[in-house]
């Protein structure tokens, strides 16, 4: 008697708790992704701020190492980002072989055109808004 009853048992899922089961998986993978693609966009924020900081801090090194009349005047004949770059690379750990790899998708940066003042880098996002750090 005890075989015959569970013979006959089925012990499966019924199709309302299946669809109850996918629903609230949709519910919460719904409520998820816009907080991980926000994580992800201030993330890459903060690397591209933290790499713009050693750039300045590059710079600054520069100068102190070079002498300022000497920086002056590699920094002017640099000329454009990725020749300033390229003369800051030797100051950056972990620098990538150029700008636009070394930060994260769509940010930019501007040196300043001059180093007789130390100014800070210029830091753009994606939509060419300056980021203010």
């Amino acid at each position: 008697m005890k075989n015959r009853f569970f013979a006959t048992r089925c012990f499966g899922f019924s199709m309302v708790e299946l669809l109850a089961t996918v629903a609230v998986i949709g519910i919460i993978s719904f409520l998820a992704v816009p907080q991980v693609t926000r994580m992800r966009t201030d993330a890459e924020e903060t690397l591209a701020v933290s790499r713009a900081e050693a750039l300045n801090l590059a710079m600054a090194n520069l100068i102190q190492t070079r002498g300022r009349a000497r920086a002056i005047t590699e920094w002017t004949d640099a000329g454009t980002n990725d020749g300033r770059y390229t003369l800051l690379r030797p100051y950056i750990a972990f620098a990538e072989g150029s700008l636009a790899s070394y930060l994260p998708g769509g940010y930019t940066i501007s040196f300043p055109t001059s180093i007789e003042t130390l100014t800070k880098v210029t830091l753009q996002d994606p939509n060419n808004s300056r980021i203010y750090y």
